[in-house]
């Protein structure tokens, strides 16, 4: 298990506040699980993350697929950031202010410069799957702040 996971499975159960990520920290997801290119998040809809009809905007809908993507792949300890170069979306149901949801993100395929993985967002007790991604990302060359050294 590579030191990041190791970190990682020490937030099971919590808040994302020591997520070097922003817009993650905005979201607030509670770490479910974690394992090496493998991450599930639980979310409470606020409401400043819906529309006006009072549903999960599908905007905050790609943020968490793109940030849980992001997520998963930073769980695979590598060096280097990765930057996402495209994603696609596909709506399949809705979520109201103040429901659960769940994203489980997993990488699909990693290879020396492009990583392929895909994200799930389901309704609290997984009965009905929202919302599902798929993203590629490219390896960049700038180094995580722990390699700089």
């Amino acid at each position: 298990m590579n030191k990041t996971v190791e970190f990682l499975k020490q937030q099971i159960g919590k808040e994302a506040n020591l997520s070097p990520s922003p817009l993650m920290r905005w979201l607030n997801p509670i770490l479910l699980s974690v394992d090496e290119g493998r991450m599930s998040l639980q979310y409470t809809v606020r409401h400043e993350m819906t529309n006006p009809i009072g549903t999960l905007h599908g905007g905050i809908s790609a943020a968490i697929i793109d940030d849980a993507i992001g997520a998963a792949v930073f769980s695979l300890g590598e060096n280097h950031f990765y930057s996402t170069i495209n994603i696609a979306i596909d709506y399949f149901g809705k979520a109201i202010e103040n429901e659960t949801i769940i994203a489980e993100t997993r990488v699909i395929k990693k290879g020396k410069q492009l990583i392929n993985a895909q994200c799930e967002i389901w309704n609290a007790d997984k009965s009905r799957m929202l919302v599902k991604g798929y993203s590629n990302l490219l390896k960049t060359e700038i180094l995580k702040p722990e390699q700089k050294n």
